[in-house]
């Protein structure tokens, strides 16, 4: 008889392969399908995240629930977001095996994390994911807008996305994730994590990313003008500001909002910070603009 006080057991190379053959899955390139089976990097994404029995943790793409379990032994409460109907209907059954003492404090809902509207239950206060690589930005940007109880979270994602995440200005590798992203939270690499704790291994680096939410810029724009610049800023990166923004408005209004905003009109995108985005979207004629 199982002792339903005691914690998770963690999934392994052997487990993980054992529920694969039952479900008789072949992992996807297209859904990012890459299943954690190493148990000391799943205790160690959630040591870092910095979660606590008082948070409410919604987890993306669980898979076969790896990360799920390490979740289990900590939080409060665990909300997984699966694609995948198979694995959506499995995981239920894999935490009551693996976690039965823990059962009762986990929801699976099934659909696509960057379309969801609403999660059940007590609003999550943490995000912790080993989010599907081809679709990370977006869904951690949609979360963020979607879900402001979110106060900090933790994703491994693929290496590169994961500086470009956290860049500061000024780094080469800083551009619209980066601006993006700022405006929720205060964002850092917290580590790498290397391709042998996968099944099957990636042909990429991964790399962990912690985020602190914190207030947007005091600013009169709404967040969808200042995305709007940032996205015009960084499409022509070569490019000065005073001549990529005339895709938002005319030469003047432009130059009027760049002198406005104290910002250099030959500066480029990847020298401003998030407040600069906003003072300049703030000061250009968005009445007029066809996109809104």
């Amino acid at each position: 008889m199982s002792d339903t006080s005691a914690g998770p057991r963690l999934l392994g190379p052997a487990e993980v392969r054992l529920l694969a053959a039952e479900l008789d899955l072949r992992p996807t390139k297209q859904r990012g399908q890459n299943f954690v089976i190493d148990a000391n990097t799943v205790r160690r994404i959630v040591r870092e995240s910095g979660v606590t029995a008082e948070d409410v943790v919604l987890e993306v793409g669980p898979g076969l629930g790896s990360l799920t379990l390490a979740l289990l032994a900590v939080a409060g409460r665990v909300v997984a977001v699966e694609v995948d109907p198979v694995l959506a209907g499995r995981l239920p059954e894999t935490i009551a095996t693996y976690a039965p003492g823990q059962a009762g404090r986990f929801e699976v809902v099934l659909g696509d994390a960057m379309r969801i509207q609403e999660v059940p239950g007590p609003a999550p206060t943490a995000l912790v994911a080993n989010l599907p690589y081809n679709v990370s930005v977006p869904v951690l940007l949609h979360l963020l807008t979607l879900l402001p109880s979110l106060e900090r979270g933790l994703v491994m994602v693929q290496s590169e996305v994961a500086d470009r995440l956290a860049a500061p200005p000024g780094s080469k590798v800083y551009g619209v994730p980066s601006v993006k992203a700022a405006w929720f939270a205060d964002v850092r690499r917290a580590g790498a994590v290397g391709r042998n704790v996968f099944w099957p291994a990636p042909n990429v680096d991964s790399g962990l990313v912690a985020w602190t939410r914190r207030e947007p810029p005091a600013t009169t724009a709404d967040r969808a003008q200042v995305f709007a610049v940032v996205d015009a800023a960084f499409a022509q990166r070569r490019k000065a500001l005073r001549g990529v923004l005339r895709s938002l408005a005319p030469a003047e209004a432009v130059d009027a909002a760049l002198a406005g905003a104290g910002v250099d009109p030959l500066a480029r995108g990847e020298s401003l910070r998030v407040g600069d985005f906003a003072r300049i979207a703030e000061r250009l004629p968005w009445e007029v603009q066809p996109w809104r």
